[in-house]
């Protein structure tokens, strides 16, 4: 027999590629993390050290310029409270509303699994569309969603949802609870479907009623699932800016103005760069003070 039979299966590929070292598997997360992660990251910190001559269209290093000039902007501010009032409000309607339609659909009845899996038609849209199915459906002169309502008499005939700054951030929740509280059903559903049943027979022994059982046990066994939806949602809904861009553009003047909107502005209306980045990396702060918060309070391990 000769030696070659006895020869190493795969001896013909690197060696790094039949190690158990875990590095060498990890090279191309790393490196992805590396390009579309850390290197952004670096270039927006740097970028956020110069200042932007207007006229000459030149870069000056001038390391406290942007970062002064955004703590006195009166629109950051405002940006600031739009988009914690825009993630508030968004939380509260598809968590509600999540988990009401996650108890809806806890069962094995017939037709409810097709039911469950209808729940994740909306998130495979992508945001910019259905920003603008809602940009359709909500204008004021065709659109069915304010035809209803000024046929239900709540809005005068020809008003503008969207062009009226005191309803248009209204209408663009309304886009983002649409797409994204099936998620909150599907992660509720989830963490129902694992509930141990053994309680809720002691419960139904002991003629516990349906509203004891849903806050002495449901929610009590369900509040890590429940902080876990929050955050998830939480640091998406403070990146807020497809359907703000979309739907009203910051509009009415800034009425619908979150910081992603406005850095978004700044960085392609006005060619600004250094203080669109340090926009951006202010709302980086943020979503970074917002979590590790939530956590710590929650007690949130991921």
């Amino acid at each position: 027999m000769s030696s070659d039979s006895f020869t190493p299966r795969h001896a013909w590929l690197p060696r790094w590629m039949t190690s158990e070292h875990p590095l060498p598997w990890l090279l191309p997360a790393g490196a992805l993390m590396v390009v579309f992660g850390i290197f952004p990251l670096y270039k927006a910190i740097e970028t956020s050290l110069y200042k932007r001559n207007a006229a000459t269209r030149k870069m000056i290093f001038d390391p406290t310029h942007n970062w002064s000039k955004v703590f006195l902007d009166e629109r950051v501010w405002n940006a600031l409270l739009n988009t914690l009032f825009y993630t508030g409000v968004a939380l509260l309607f598809q968590l509600v509303l999540g988990m009401l339609i996650a108890l809806l659909l806890d069962s094995d009845r017939k037709g409810y699994g097709i039911l469950r899996a209808m729940m994740t038609l909306p998130l495979v849209i992508p945001p910019a569309v259905t920003a603008m199915m809602f940009l359709l459906m909500l204008n004021g002169s065709f659109g069915v969603l304010s035809r209803g309502i000024i046929e239900l008499g709540l809005l005068p005939p020809g008003f503008s949802i969207l062009g009226n700054a005191s309803t248009a951030m209204a209408g663009v929740l309304l886009a983002e609870i649409w797409q994204w509280t099936p998620f909150m059903v599907l992660i509720m559903l989830a963490g129902l479907r694992s509930l141990p049943k053994e309680p809720f027979e002691a419960a139904a022994i002991d003629g516990a009623s349906a509203f004891q059982v849903f806050f002495k046990l449901t929610l009590p066994m369900m509040s890590k699932v429940i902080a876990i939806a929050v955050l998830i949602r939480g640091i998406d809904l403070l990146r807020a800016f497809d359907y703000v861009k979309v739907m009203t553009d910051s509009g009415p003047g800034t009425a619908t103005e979150t910081l992603t909107s406005y850095a978004g502005r700044i960085y392609f209306g006005n060619a600004d760069f250094p203080y669109a980045s340090t926009i951006a990396l202010l709302t980086l702060v943020l979503v970074i003070m917002v979590s590790t918060l939530f956590m710590r309070i929650f007690k949130v391990k991921l």
